[in-house]
């Protein structure tokens, strides 16, 4: 290992000599011929490039010397790359290839920034137009995307109707990776500008003198854009090392929402709501023994009630600029607090652990799970015990309509409402899959108590992440001791099985099975307790802005981990994956920091931070190169992605 004294000296050394082959580069013969911007003769205010580093160049240009106001104004911005070199495609050209690879962390070519003075020319950045791609060969065989010598992008813009007379300036931005045969430059922003002259009805429009880089503009780029047309909208998935991706544009759109409705569906065998779908199970097959027709109502009602508050949540996505994740509600420690009193009441009246006096005015108000209200209350509670667990595809789904118009984000999440649904009206429907279950007797009894009791837990579980959010201090971790209050319950739930089964059954088989069963519980109960407790070998820092630039100041990669005592899933995944002796003994190394920033109780830089990322729902996994580059980010990962990661972030 280095010490700094010892990695300073590298660190000059190393300056040193980049800068020694920068300037090499630049006085080269293959240097000399990025002056491409000579062939453009004519105005020089119609174009005009800068270099961002030392083998690529943009270019801004448009068609025109002079337009009027509503003319069409086609713009062209160039790439010039240096011999030998190559820059990486965009992730919508890479998305389009089949069979070619692309290597872990690769920088595509993105557009940052478009910006015109006075807002007078209307563009869709979606209609940005790219050429035929080349192929890049490694010394390994493989191909690989990529753009190389000059790349002329095309993008359709408009003069605004009310655009007054005047010059305007167009600012450009676009982020590019550099790389030869040998090895990758680090990312890298190149930018160009272009001036416009508007002019009135009554001047004649002139054309810029671009030495024929306009000849191969395709004019069907306006008439798609003003039929209305749909460019390509790529959608990325990973789960668990499993990667593909879809076109959201058209009709993959009805693709991408069977994927939201298989992960609305998938909600219900996480741990948030595993619990209490026992319960609503008992009580549909109980109704079955009286009207089938009541049944499916009661069904349908619990649809409703999951797909409302869905809804819902969509509706505060795209309506209410300070909501942006379908977990932000419960980053209010009230909020918690008041799903955890609610679970805790819906527990003892359903379960039927004691019965409490309620005034008449209340009771006539009766939200029992055999009333369609009650079963909409019900789905309700089901929808938000959902939300603090993100269920695979759902990740990148919902993160997608976030940022796509209102019409959109409420039809993605209201997919996802239905998928959780589902279930719940199917059962409904066909009363005879739920035949096999309890009805009455001391089975159904003993079924109720131990849910009772387990839906207890829960209830502590949400109280205490609520006081947990409440006393904690952000980026502070929050404190755990409430998982013991937690623990409680569950283990009284599983002993009550095993106790309670010697009393109802005299055989030995079920005796055997439930009484084991009821005490795994009980063990497992105590076993998580200790387990969530425990600091655990990874030794975090909580994240501050501050706090991740200076571990990519350092040189550091930078593991970055988001959480929540509220998230049993991100629980979940920290345990499999990031717990794993090779995992952590990686990530203790001293050129790795793993960052956690803890979302229990939001606060503006961690919630920043989430929206940066392009996902809206944690868990979720970030590592950086010391660059400050994103090299891999899921939502459902594996141990062997995150090695694989950290060394390619190192390399």
């Amino acid at each position: 290992m280095y010490d700094s004294h010892s990695r300073k000296a590298v660190n000059l050394v190393s300056s040193i000599f980049v800068a020694v082959l920068s300037f090499v580069m630049l006085a080269s013969p293959a240097s000399g011929q990025l002056s491409s911007y000579e062939d453009f003769a004519g105005d020089t205010g119609s174009h005009s490039g800068f270099r961002s580093d030392s083998v690529v160049r943009l270019l801004a240009a448009t068609d025109s010397s002079t337009v009027r106001a509503g003319s069409e104004l086609p713009m062209a911005f160039v790439f010039d790359v240096a011999p030998t070199w190559h820059i990486w495609p965009t992730k919508r050209t890479q998305a389009s290839v089949e069979g070619l690879k692309t290597f872990e962390g690769t920088v595509f070519t993105t557009l940052k920034k478009l910006e015109v003075s006075g807002e007078v020319i209307e563009f869709n950045e979606d209609f940005l137009t790219w050429p035929e791609h080349h192929t890049f060969i490694d010394q390994l065989g493989d191909e690989y995307a990529c753009f190389d010598e000059r790349t002329v992008v095309w993008l359709p813009a408009v003069v605004k109707e009310n655009a007054p007379p005047g010059e305007y300036t167009v600012k450009v931005e676009f982020e590019v990776q550099s790389c030869n045969d040998k090895f990758c430059k680090p990312a890298a922003t190149v930018y160009a500008s272009t001036t416009i002259q508007v002019v009135d009805q009554n001047t004649e429009e002139s054309k810029a003198d671009t030495g024929g880089l306009f000849d191969d503009f395709p004019p069907k780029l306006y008439s798609d854009l003003s039929s209305g047309a749909i460019a390509p909208d790529i959608v990325s998935f990973d789960v668990f090392g499993y990667s593909w991706k879809i076109d959201a544009a058209g009709a993959g759109l009805y693709l991408l929402l069977c994927i939201a409705a298989l992960g609305g569906f998938l909600l219900n065998l996480t741990p948030c709501v595993l619990p209490v779908i026992p319960l609503k199970i008992m009580g549909l097959s109980q109704s079955a023994e009286g009207s089938r027709g009541k049944t499916v109502m009661l069904g349908l009602a619990l649809g409703a009630g999951v797909i409302s508050f869905w809804l819902g949540l969509g509706f505060l996505i795209a309506s209410v600029s300070s909501f942006t994740a379908s977990n932000q509600l419960f980053q209010y420690p009230l909020f918690t607090i008041t799903v955890g009193v609610f679970i805790a009441i819906m527990a003892i009246g359903m379960c039927g652990l004691f019965s409490i006096e309620l005034p008449s005015s209340i009771t006539q108000f009766n939200p029992g799970h055999d009333t369609l209200f009650g079963s909409f209350l019900f789905g309700v509670m089901t929808a938000i015990l959902s939300t603090p667990c993100t269920a695979p595809f759902m990740g990148a789904a919902a993160g997608w309509a976030a940022s796509k118009e209102p019409s959109i984000t409420m039809l993605v999440f209201a997919t996802i409402g239905f998928g959780m649904a589902l279930p719940y009206i199917v059962l409904s429907a066909y009363p005879k899959l739920i035949s096999k279950m309890p009805r009455t007797g001391p089975a159904s009894e003993l079924i109720k108590q131990v849910m009772g009791l387990m839906m207890l837990g829960a209830a502590l579980y949400f109280i205490g992440v609520g006081i947990s959010g409440l006393i904690v201090e952000p980026p502070n971790p929050p404190s755990k001791l409430y998982w013991w209050a937690v623990a409680a319950p569950l283990a009284l739930a599983g002993l009550w099985m095993a106790f309670k089964t010697f009393k109802i059954t005299p055989k030995i088989g079920r005796r055997a099975f439930f009484g084991l069963f009821g005490l795994l519980i009980a063990a497992g109960s105590i076993y998580g307790a200790m387990r969530f407790t425990d600091k655990g070998p990874i030794n975090w820092t909580y994240y501050t802005h501050e706090r991740f630039d200076d571990a990519l100041a350092n040189g550091q990669v930078v593991v970055l981990e988001y959480t929540a005592e509220w998230c049993l899933n991100c629980k979940a995944l920290e345990e499999a994956v990031l717990r794993q002796k090779n995992v952590f003994e990686r990530i203790e190394q001293d050129d790795v920091q793993p960052i956690k920033i803890d979302l229990t109780k939001g606060y503006a830089d961690a919630n920043e931070r989430l929206v940066m990322s392009g996902r809206r729902t944690i868990p979720l996994l970030q590592i950086f190169a010391p660059d400050g580059k994103e090299v891999f980010k899921s939502d459902a990962y594996t141990s062997q992605q995150v090695l694989d990661a950290i060394r390619n972030a190192k390399n």
